[in-house]
């Protein structure tokens, strides 16, 4: 009887370990990678603008080492100082920079529509390869990478809509209120 219950013990403790752990990055819909951009005045960026207040309209932030980079799908881009948004507080734009824009439809157990930030790279080729490839935007709410061939839906959460299955986009928390956008992990 206790050769067992020796025997039976690893069974049971793996399956315990398998039901009781949760793998947060892919759980939690927001990841753990560091992030923080505060625009206090999102009109000053046009385009940024528009990707805040329209539904569907996305674009990316970029910085260039002396001025963010607002960039939307048709390619038009709205470069503006970094001090000028960021002062002296400091910012970290993720991977290589943010994906910003309000969702079409409002996510599962929410009312209404609000603003979603996603990291410009792969999530999947940073994840497998340890490489940071950036996002293609594309009109009607997609991004693609050109290394994997993946084409994310920005709309669903960044779930992958076209290519080999694998993860959603890295997502960042967000907060937009009044003109005020802040994008931050932790």
């Amino acid at each position: 009887m206790k050769r067992l219950l020796y025997s039976l013990f690893p069974i049971l403790y793996s399956i315990i370990l398998l039901t009781s752990c949760k793998d947060d990055e892919v759980n939690n819909k927001f990841c753990n990678l560091p992030a923080r951009l505060t625009v206090e005045n999102v009109q000053q960026a046009p385009v940024l603008f528009t990707a805040c207040e329209s539904m569907g309209e996305y674009c990316t932030v970029t910085s260039d080492g002396d001025r963010f980079l607002f960039t939307n799908a048709a390619g038009k881009t709205d470069p503006i100082n970094i001090t000028a948004l960021s002062g002296y507080s400091g910012f970290y734009l993720g991977l290589d920079g943010f994906i910003v824009g309000r969702l079409t439809i409002p996510e599962v157990g929410e009312n209404d529509t609000h603003v979603v930030c996603y990291d410009r790279a792969c999530s999947n080729c940073y994840q497998n390869y340890n490489i940071t490839k950036p996002l293609q935007l594309q009109a009607g709410g997609y991004v693609k990478c050109q290394n994997c061939q993946r084409t994310y839906n920005l709309n669903d959460v960044g779930n992958i809509s076209d290519g080999t299955a694998g993860r959603p986009l890295y997502r960042y928390r967000v907060s937009y209120v009044g003109q005020a956008l802040l994008i931050y992990n932790g």
